[in-house]
């Protein structure tokens, strides 16, 4: 049964009454114009391009700028008031198809300090794979990618499915953002697909998949390079 109100993380009643989020990072124009790495910062906003949150990394220079894509980090999720409501905690874990024991996985809290659930990449020969969790660990959505992931001039859409993957209701889309933009930022635009139905904590999780996908194949400066291959 979907929590009331009462009972909800302070600041999650807004994902209540909606099944779309656009999430856009701003442009940092010190990163364009040096290429050195500078925290992310986001917007989240709903369907009628309002913002409802911002999102900011909070990492160390040397973790940025030495470990790249692969960096572990933790984003806050603000109201607009500045009030911390949701915290994204990404450990630091093997990017590599040879280590599947150490897979991508992010830990998303609301209120911090408080788990509501995990996202955790699996392992798949061709297509990049992530199961969505409640804080119990138990398994309530999935999310598949498509086998090449490239940024060429079209949105990449991650499906979210069902746990018989028999239906599609939802998806995580990276969207094209431009040539220029692409090639000479890392600034990133996703659209966040949900159902509406959807256990508000769970709606919180899906923009914590959001932001592990964005690391995990989005967050090189100039054009992607096409990744194929193993999961």
């Amino acid at each position: 049964m979907p929590a009331t109100t009462s009972e909800l993380p302070p600041g999650l009643e807004h994902l209540i009454l909606i099944d779309q989020l656009l999430v856009q990072q701003q442009v940092e124009i010190l990163e364009a114009i040096t290429g050195f790495e500078t925290n992310n910062r986001y917007e989240i906003k709903d369907r009628l391009k309002q913002t409802i949150y911002f999102a900011v990394e909070d990492n160390d220079c040397c973790t940025r700028n030495f470990c790249g894509y692969n960096r572990p980090f933790t984003i806050k999720i603000l109201t607009l008031s500045g009030q911390e409501i949701i915290i994204l905690k990404r450990p630091l874990r093997c990017n590599s198809c040879f280590f599947p024991c150490c897979l991508q996985k992010i830990e998303v809290q609301a209120p911090p300090g408080v788990p509501i659930g995990y996202v955790s990449q699996t392992w798949h020969p061709c297509f990049p794979k992530f199961s969505v969790q409640n804080e119990n660990r138990k398994e309530v959505l999935k999310v598949i990618g498509p086998i090449m992931v490239c940024n060429c001039s079209a949105n990449i859409d991650f499906e979210v499915k069902s746990l018989d993957k028999g239906t599609v209701v939802g998806k995580i889309s990276k969207q094209w953002a431009g040539f220029i933009k692409e090639l000479f930022t890392n600034s990133d635009n996703f659209g966040i697909q949900f159902p509406l139905d959807l256990d508000v904590k769970m709606k919180a999780v899906m923009l914590g998949a959001c932001f592990l996908i964005d690391f995990m194949f989005f967050e090189n400066t100039g054009l992607q390079r096409p990744k194929i291959g193993i999961w």
